[in-house]
């Protein structure tokens, strides 16, 4: 052989041989429920490769640490012994891989020693903890139950004050062969820390009188520490908007000792003033108030006492209003305020010309973390006519009506809901009673009550269901004496949905001569009623985390005598989770000869 040839041969065999690529095209998982397929997909290295061109000895690797992590990815679940199958079929598009499993027998907790050793085993609260710690003896040995029952344990000794508390033992131990898990878990808790002094920080500047701070303090030094207690006064902080930023701290490791030895967690307070004013502007549109302007402000703190001060106008072609509002923090009964305000409003449309003016003096009151009292007083100037009054006759002035009211209300408010933006589970709502008497300021002597109510109900995972009610009745026997503000109307999109905004009701009709003298019936109009009744059943379906849709039926009347005549609408809408709440686009249609086919409604904003 030539020297060039045997060169040239070793350069051949010396060569590296190119690598055989290959593409995983899918991986089936068979034998396993929802959670345990994702959990083992979320550990295969095969799902990485999926698509993708690799070495065949890495397809190789890959397919051959599948069982184990397959195996790995079970445990969580209480299976330690499954059986696995791992197989793989070449085709056009790749290789397809597939995973048979049978779980096999599950580990179940054999013995369960959970304690609290110390102060902290004596809290009926913790007791309880203890009683809901799951697995339960018997119970499959699920890690994911185990560890959230441990830190929700951890997480109330802190809550409760037990600041000392530490594991005394943490074990368990796993039999393969038995199919057991034994779990020893005990925490010494050491003693509890009761309520320290309380330091409020305003930076960079002082706004608000501490003497005022001080009053949302519900609690006395030295009382038993729980975080429930710093929670509310986050809360009530937050209530009274003064502060864009709200940090309170306990600290346990500067607690002092009380007169009688016991540890007292000081709370800091640390607060950053929000910006005073508040301005705002928009435009609005309505059917029957037309095109409209809107402008506001607020000052969130008038001075060291805390008070507050409010102008808004709502200027729109046939419907305008103006209020002024004053505050005061109210803390001697229950966290609220004073308020006093005046509001102006007129409006022009095409059946009614009315001009009232009101002012209120209320002070409300959060009874409880559900419910909020308001208790007020109300001076009400109003004067009214129809256009069934004018009688076409420039010449002629207008008839106005007159009433002048003078009464008390007390207004109940309800909110027990999981998520108050978009709640799936609760009830919340109001209800108001009003009363007046003829010897007392007002033009007539009446009593009025309204109630309105919704319930929710999450029904799997993106659907909700909503059921909401309202109801209303006014004793009196001057009901003609009673100005349209105060009468009770039904429509539009927070009533029955198909009909115009105040449609349902008692009407009166607008009547004009033809030119061979007859009376033709041009329009009619609703004047308010005696009664209100009205409900609605509604069905949300989410496709994706933000959107989706709604079907729904209305159905109700305001009425003056002992029946309603019942009105119904029906219709479909849009839904669209934001983050000021839910934003509601919907379509309907009345069943009993509404005023217009359809109606288009848009709403943005929370429930309650």
């Amino acid at each position: 052989m030539r020297l060039s040839s045997f060169l040239l041969t070793l350069t051949v065999l010396a060569a590296p041989i190119p690598a055989i690529a290959a593409k995983v095209s899918k991986v089936d998982i068979h034998g396993l429920d929802e959670a345990m397929t994702a959990n083992v997909r979320g550990a295969l290295s095969l799902e990485d490769a999926i698509g993708k061109e690799i070495p065949g000895r890495r397809l190789g690797y890959l397919v051959r640490v599948a069982e184990d992590e397959t195996r790995e990815a079970l445990e969580p679940f209480g299976y330690y012994a499954p059986e696995i199958q791992v197989d793989r079929v070449r085709g056009d598009k790749g290789t397809d891989v597939t995973i048979t499993v049978k779980p096999g027998q599950p580990v179940r907790v054999r013995n369960s020693d959970i304690a609290i050793l110390g102060a902290g085993g004596d809290d009926r609260y913790l007791k309880e903890d203890l009683a809901a710690f799951t697995p339960h003896q018997g119970d499959i040995f699920n890690h994911a139950l185990y560890e959230a029952s441990k830190t929700r344990i951890t997480r109330r000794l802190a809550e409760r004050g037990y600041f000392d508390a530490d594991f005394n033992s943490r074990r368990v131990e796993v039999t393969r062969a038995d199919h057991a898990a034994d779990i020893d878990l005990v925490w010494t808790s050491g003693d509890r820390y009761n309520m320290g002094a309380v330091t409020f920080t305003q930076a960079p500047k002082q706004i608000i009188s501490e003497s005022l701070l001080n009053k949302l303090i519900y609690w006395k030094e030295g009382q038993y520490y729980h975080q429930g207690r710093l929670d509310r006064l986050r809360k009530s902080l937050s209530a009274l908007d003064y502060f864009s930023r709200i940090d309170i701290e306990p600290q346990p490791e500067n607690a002092t000792l009380g007169p009688e030895g016991d540890k007292r967690v000081p709370v800091q307070v640390t607060l950053t003033p929000a910006k005073r004013s508040i301005y705002t502007a928009g435009l609005s549109y309505g059917t029957d108030s037309g095109a409209g302007i809107r402008l506001g402000v607020e000052r969130r703190y008038l001075n060291q006492r805390g008070h507050k001060a409010l102008a808004q106008v709502d200027w729109a072609q046939k419907r305008k209003t103006a209020t002024l509002q004053y505050r005061i923090p109210a803390f001697a009964w229950l966290d609220g305020w004073y308020t006093i305000s005046a509001q102006l409003a007129d409006e022009q449309t095409d059946y009614i010309d009315s001009r009232r003016i009101e002012f209120v003096g209320s002070r409300s009151g959060q009874y409880n973390r559900n419910l909020n009292l308001v208790a007020s007083m109300h001076l009400l100037r109003e004067r009214w006519a129809y256009v069934t009054d004018d009688d076409g006759d420039a010449a002629t002035p207008v008839q106005y009506r007159y009433a002048t009211f003078l009464y008390p209300s007390l207004r109940a408010e309800y909110v027990d809901v999981d998520d108050r933006l978009f709640p799936r589970r609760g009830i919340g709502g109001f209800v108001v009673l009003r009363t007046g008497l003829e010897s007392l300021g007002s033009d007539a002597s009446f009593g009025q009550l309204q109630a309105r109510a919704s319930w929710f109900k999450g029904l799997g995972e993106r659907n909700r269901l909503i059921v909401r009610g309202e109801i209303g009745h006014t004793f009196t026997n001057a009901l003609v004496d009673m100005p349209p503000s105060l009468r009770f109307y039904a429509g539009g999109d927070r009533s029955i949905r198909g009909y115009e905004y105040r449609e349902v009701g008692p009407r009166i009709e607008k009547i004009e001569i033809t030119g061979s003298g007859r009376e033709r019936r041009v329009d009619s109009f609703a004047i308010g009623a005696k009664n209100l009744l009205t409900g609605s059943v509604e069905f949300e379906r989410y496709f994706t985390d933000t959107l989706g849709a709604a079907v729904f039926v209305d159905s109700g009347d305001a009425f003056d005598g002992t029946k309603p005549d019942w009105r119904t609408g029906v219709g479909v809408g849009a839904r669209y989770k934001s983050p000021v709440g839910p934003i509601r686009f919907d379509i309907a249609r009345g069943l009993n000869d509404p005023d217009s086919p359809f109606t288009i409604g848009l709403s943005i904003g929370a429930e309650f």
